[in-house]
């Protein structure tokens, strides 16, 4: 039972069709909470044209193999992929409709509608639906009538869960515009809860029931959610940021880190830059951003600074559109240490060029190298791909009973 334990999940499952005494085995461990205790290694899930269009692709770090699951409707390939977490995903339809989705057994879970986001008004057709929404910008700079898959790409950036939807007791948090901006729900409620007025926001942690949210400022702000105003602590004060995205990590020692990652863009030929009539036609994969910097930081909470820090060690990071994550390599023997595995979250790129090639590699933060994650690319450009740690009780689980 012990040797099982420790096992991945597909290594698990392998072992139960053995024989008749280890497949006895195998449900014990997988019901019980105290036996489990591997933690899995995180796979990219994404879409692609050979899984069709209610499936995904799971790409497996340690074994380096692909699976695919069915998802339900709607359509996971015309959906957009705003997040990542404890195995679920978080989702926006065509309609601009949110659901958390649990890619391993399907289970799916309707979040508030957007037309209860501060900044969204809807407009009903002659039969009661919603056919637009009215979108307002920045404070004083107008409104702009939508349809609801114009809206999703201005309005919706990323979002975060606090723990296992599973559980029953969770938030929710968006990351929106106009300019980046909070809005949470808890499990349960019919409308999201804006957190006035502060903007900039790039990512965000639950730790110690805090949400930490980091600007592009880099600037660390704490919310209690749970408190009837939802006050906001600084707990990191703001620097000059020359990153494209900045990230906040807990490492596996406890200690918060924020993570700066930069792009470049490759130089156009001075012709083309200036050629008005070639604009609507030009490929924007010519200007493809690639991640060419990563800098790490820990964070003092004494004296509010960011302190630079030259060498994960034996760690390794997660970014992009998932929780962002900090392992220790000694817990994932397949993963290197002292890397980045990076997925594509460039806002502007994700939004309105949905065809061109992803950011998406693995980052040596000792010579600032990258390579492929798999050749040759496994997956469609959109939706975008996301770090999925795969819930192991849920797989074992579905695995048993088929």
């Amino acid at each position: 039972m012990d040797i099982f334990a420790l096992l991945e999940v597909p290594d698990f499952v392998r072992a139960g069709s053995v024989c008749s005494s280890w497949r006895a085995a195998t449900p014990a461990c997988a019901s019980d909470r105290g036996q489990y205790r591997q933690q899995q290694t995180p796979c990219l899930l994404y879409t692609s044209e050979s899984a069709g269009s209610k499936a995904v692709g799971l790409y497996s770090l340690a074994e380096k193999k692909a699976y695919t699951l069915t998802l339900p409707d709607p359509p996971i390939c015309t959906r957009d992929i705003l997040g990542s977490s404890y195995g679920w995903i978080s989702t926006a339809d065509e309609r601009c409709e949110l659901h958390l989705v649990n890619p391993i057994n399907g289970e799916q879970i309707a979040l508030p509608s957007v037309s209860t986001i501060e900044q969204v008004k809807p407009i009903f057709d002659d039969t009661g639906d919603i056919c637009k929404y009215e979108y307002s910008w920045y404070a004083g700079e107008g409104t702009s009538i939508l349809v609801p898959s114009e809206l999703r790409d201005f309005l919706l950036y990323k979002a975060f869960l606090s723990s296992d939807p599973s559980t029953g007791d969770y938030f929710v948090v968006l990351i929106h515009n106009p300019r980046s901006q909070l809005s949470f729900a808890r499990a349960g409620d019919d409308k999201w809860t804006w957190l006035p007025p502060h903007n900039l926001y790039e990512d965000c942690l639950f730790q110690d029931g805090l949400l930490y949210a980091s600007t592009s400022l880099g600037e660390i702000h704490a919310f209690d959610l749970v408190a009837p105003a939802s006050a906001r602590k600084i707990v990191a004060d703001s620097r000059f940021s020359i990153s494209d995205r900045i990230y906040i990590v807990q490492a596996p020692c406890g200690e918060l880190m924020q993570v700066w990652r930069s792009d470049t863009f490759p130089l156009e030929d001075e012709e083309d830059e200036y050629d008005s009539e070639l604009e609507p036609e030009l490929d924007h994969e010519a200007d493809q951003s690639n991640t060419n910097t990563i800098k790490l930081y820990s964070v003092n909470l004494t004296s509010k600074e960011l302190v630079e820090v030259n060498t994960l060690g034996e760690y390794v990071l997660f970014i992009g559109r998932n929780q962002s994550l900090c392992l220790s390599a000694k817990d994932y023997t397949q993963l290197e240490t002292n890397h980045a595995y990076f997925t594509d979250d460039n806002y502007i790129d994700i939004s309105f060029y949905k065809n061109d090639r992803r950011d998406i590699g693995v980052f040596n933060l000792e010579n600032n190298s990258q390579k492929e994650i798999v050749s040759p690319q496994l997956w469609s450009n959109s939706p975008t791909p996301v770090w999925l740690i795969p819930n192991p009780r849920r797989i074992m689980n579905l695995a048993l009973q088929n």
